[in-house]
Formats: C-alpha cells, structure tokens, sequence
C-alpha cells in the first residue's frame, strides 16, 4: 500500500501544479482513472474543465488525443475507417483518435447524436466495431469529457444511455478569491503542456489493479442497493439508478478508500462517491428534458436519501 500511496501522491502533486485550490475535483478524477471509469466534466466556460483533462492526461505517460466535438463531426473521424488499398487489394483500417489510452472529448454536446453514440461501444466493451470487424482498444483506456451546460443554442443533449457511461459527473466551480489571485499574479505559473509525466503505464495498471483488491464488507453492500433502491421510489425522482449505477459506486468507493491509503472500503466511501456517481443517473420529475446533470436539485434529493438511510457499524 505505501508504494501505491506514493503513487497517488506524486499524481496529486503534480496537477496542483496547475490546477489552484481543487482538491476535492483532483481526488475525483483520480478515482475515476484508478477505477476504470470515465468522467464528464460540466461547468460554465473558463474554469479549467479542458486545463484539468489535460494535466491529468499529460501527468502520466500515455497516449492521449484530444477530439474537438462540433456538430459536422462524423463518426468515422472519431473511430476511424476502411480504406481501400490498390497495391495490397483489399480494405486497410485507419485508426481514429479513439484508438488512444486517454480521449479528451471537448463540448462533447455539440456533436449531433450519431456522433456522440459512436463513444458507446468503446466507453462500455472497450472496443469498435467497424465493417463487421471488432477492433479492441489497449488499455488503460479513459475518456473525459467537457460540456458547457448554459449554451443551448447548437447543442445537443447528452441520452441517458450515454450519460449511463460515465463513472462520475463533476463541475469545477468557480476558484476561490485567493486562489484566482494567485492564478493572476503567478508569473510562472504553469500549464498542462509543461507537466512532466510522474507514472507511467505500468504503474497506472497496478494502480487499477490495487483497486480491485480493495474489500468491501457486505454490509456496505447492503448500503449501497439501499440508497440505490430508494432513489427508484422516490417521489420526486422519475428516474432512479440502474444496477449499473450501483456496481459503478461499488467500484469508486474502493478507489476512494485507496486513494485515501486503505485497503478496505467505510461508509464515508461510499457516502462521498454517491453524488457525483448518481447526480447523473437520476432524473427528477421538474428536470425531464433539461440539459444541466448536475441540478442543485438533484443534489438535494440525494443527499435527503443518503441521510435517511441507516449506516452500517
């Protein structure tokens, strides 16, 4: 554990190099990665959602690409295509972007909904079909991806079954006051193409394994399809979380309880992970069709059942 805990220390270290004052956002996405996940990333423009995708991809040496989502965007500059080969005769497969350990998918809203649903297939088999043939990405394979929830004009709002993808759903906030005075007076201040690599794939690999190593009592388990069956009777929720949404918290709760240097999961694991798990998932009944995942709202309810729900000793 003390290896893997100078691991997750360095990683840490090296993106508050960057990114001022978030700890709490850092943590997140770190779990995200050690837990297998993929993370989308909403907030207002300019607060560094597309700044923390990259330090974090840029902290470990892996390959990375970045996919400017707009809305001529067609699936086949993502994934790739078949194109003929006079010499050889036959069909040869240019890889996309895709094909990489960590994608940035920047305003992924803007794409139109065929795009955006060739992420499908790569973000839950980690693979891509195309021709008939299935194509296996390497691992580790991530996405990140960046919305802008307050423009409408020209976006298209991401499906459940898409949303249902991913691991976490975080905002970024705005700094606070000293944290942006020093972001303003730092005359050195760094950005995320000057980050050295402090992990390399190897050690992300044991990080990911170490995960799955990490215990669960079945009394947290317990509590987990508590707070997950109670969403779906919930009386302002016209939407609760899937089993999926209660096997995805199960594994950010041990990467949480790693990150924290534990090789067992408390309740605070999972008490901590549920919102930016489930604020995603669910959908209450004032929301049905609104673009923004991360309501107050919804963030209310959840907390109301995650109160109300007895924790395990």
């Amino acid at each position: 554990m003390n290896d893997d805990n100078n691991k997750i220390a360095r990683l840490i270290k090296n993106i508050e190099q960057v990114i001022y004052g978030k700890p709490e956002v850092i943590q997140s996405a770190i779990i995200v990665l050690l837990a297998k996940g993929h993370l989308l990333i909403e907030d207002v423009p300019g607060v560094g959602k597309t700044t923390l995708a990259q330090t974090l991809a840029r902290s470990i040496d892996l390959d990375f690409k970045r996919i400017q989502f707009t809305n001529d965007l067609l699936p086949a500059d993502i994934t790739g295509v078949s194109i003929y080969d006079r010499s050889a005769k036959s069909f040869e497969f240019k890889k996309g972007p895709l094909f990489s350990n960590i994608v940035l998918a920047d305003e992924i809203n803007r794409a139109t909904p065929r795009t955006q649903s060739a992420l499908l297939e790569a973000m839950s088999d980690r693979q891509v079909s195309i021709d008939n043939h299935s194509h296996p990405l390497e691992e580790p394979f991530m996405v990140i991806a960046t919305q802008n929830p307050v423009e409408s004009h020209g976006a298209h709002p991401l499906p459940e079954s898409q949303m249902d993808r991913f691991m976490m759903c975080i905002s970024m906030g705005y700094p606070a006051p000293e944290d942006e005075r020093r972001l303003l007076l730092s005359s050195q201040s760094k950005r995320p193409e000057s980050v050295q690599p402090v992990l390399n794939t190897q050690d992300l690999l044991q990080l990911q394994k170490s995960v799955e190593q990490v215990n669960m009592d079945s009394s947290l388990a317990d509590y987990v399809l508590a707070i997950i069956t109670a969403t779906r009777s919930h009386k302002h929720l016209q939407l609760g979380v899937s089993p999926r949404g209660g096997l995805t918290l199960q594994q950010a709760a041990k990467a949480s309880a790693l990150v924290e240097g534990r090789d067992y999961c408390i309740p605070d694991d999972i008490k901590t992970q549920a919102i930016p798990v489930f604020k995603h998932r669910v959908i209450p009944y004032s929301r049905i069709g609104a673009q923004n995942s991360g309501s107050e709202e919804t963030t209310a309810i959840l907390n109301d059942i995650i109160d109300k729900i007895e924790v395990p000793i």
